[in-house]
């Protein structure tokens, strides 16, 4: 993964450190792209605003994978539930999960919301953490129609769950990921929809605690979002 991202960042002509700093700034806060760029002009670095916005696109993708790889185990009992994303004037569905303690399992940004797009984020949840036990969702006809057409595909017993207040972990949660999006006032490209939010969402981890650090480390939360790069 350090070769992944040495080649990202071999034709950024700014230190590792000022760029990992940028973007762990944007994803972490409710900062817009120039507010990025007067806080970076005065600790006396000038920086465009759209080449941190450049950074971010690069460097996220590479950061959110290895974090996928260093994230530590969930439970079995999972909360399911979508909220609304505004992408080029039209609004998007972001499908997340938790598990009964709150830690992030998976996040899907979709452009719809109907069956397969609740299917293909289940589907994408379970390969990444096997299945759950159980599967809390509100009365969503499409997550419940995912759930139990997984379970005749797959010859599963995943419990389904539909119960308003066990899903407030969820709905709760969603709260974290709004706040740092809403200075952005909308995004214009659903594939960079996409990029930041994996990066907002692998910061929210990490404040949750979710990064495994190697023999116990106890690092800050801007520690952990650099040593992803090491």
């Amino acid at each position: 993964m350090i070769a992944a991202l040495s080649k990202v960042i071999k034709r950024l002509h700014y230190p590792l450190g000022v760029m990992l700093t940028c973007v762990r700034w944007y994803v972490a806060y409710p900062l817009s792209l120039r507010d990025l760029e007067e806080m970076m002009a005065e600790r006396g670095v000038s920086v465009d605003h759209a080449t941190v916005h450049r950074w971010a696109s690069k460097i996220v993708p590479v950061l959110a994978a290895v974090l996928r790889r260093r994230k530590r185990p969930v439970s079995k009992s999972w909360r399911m539930d979508e909220t609304y994303i505004k992408v080029h004037g039209q609004w998007k569905y972001l499908y997340r999960t938790v598990d009964h303690e709150g830690d992030t399992i998976d996040f899907l940004l979709g452009a719809k919301r109907d069956c397969a797009a609740a299917q293909r984020f289940r589907e994408h949840a379970i390969a990444l953490h096997g299945e759950p036990d159980k599967i809390t969702i509100d009365k969503s006809g499409a997550n419940t129609a995912a759930i139990e057409s997984y379970n005749a595909k797959h010859h599963s017993d995943i419990e389904l769950r539909r119960c308003k207040y066990l899903n407030n972990i969820v709905e709760q949660d969603h709260r974290a990921i709004k706040r740092i999006v809403r200075p952005i006032l909308g995004f214009k490209m659903f594939r960079c929809a996409r990029i930041l939010i994996a990066g907002i969402e692998t910061m929210h981890m990490i404040r949750k605690g979710q990064l495994d650090c190697h023999d116990g480390e106890v690092l800050c939360d801007a520690d952990q979002f650099n040593s992803l790069a090491f």
